[in-house]
């Protein structure tokens, strides 16, 4: 076996393993229910609530994992496998784009495959996001 095939094998299970726990933990996260109400009066928060719904898996959002630097092994190898792609603030990025729009379950997903990197593999991933 080449050093090339032993890396790729190498990389292959360690991004693996960080995916199962990330699935592992947004599957057993409980996500706070968003409450949407549209009032009569839509610039007076004070006026009746003429109808109300509610999202099970909370606000809506993205997650994403960074790594950097965007040149080491393991982040080039992500690329290479159109796992990551460039972040604009450096590093690369390993957009979440499972559990719908729930911004909660994502979150989870990317702070377990981040920790899951850092503390076990001493790569440099960092969970982050945003509300849409």
């Amino acid at each position: 076996m080449t050093k090339t095939n032993a890396q790729d094998i190498a990389f292959r299970t360690i991004y693996n393993e960080a995916h199962r726990l990330g699935m592992e933990a947004a599957n057993s996260h409980n996500c706070t229910p968003m409450v949407v109400q549209q009032h009569a009066n839509p610039l007076n928060d004070n006026s009746p609530v003429q109808r109300q719904w509610v999202v099970p898996q909370g606000v809506c959002g993205f997650a994403w994992v960074s790594i950097r630097p965007g040149n080491s092994p393991f982040a080039n190898w992500l690329k290479k496998n159109n796992l990551a792609r460039k972040a604009y603030e450096g590093g690369v990025q390993i957009w979440v784009s499972y559990f719908n729009q729930s911004m909660e379950l994502k979150e989870a997903y990317a702070y377990a495959f981040a920790n899951y990197l850092r503390n076990t593999h001493g790569i440099k991933a960092y969970s982050n996001s945003r509300m849409d």
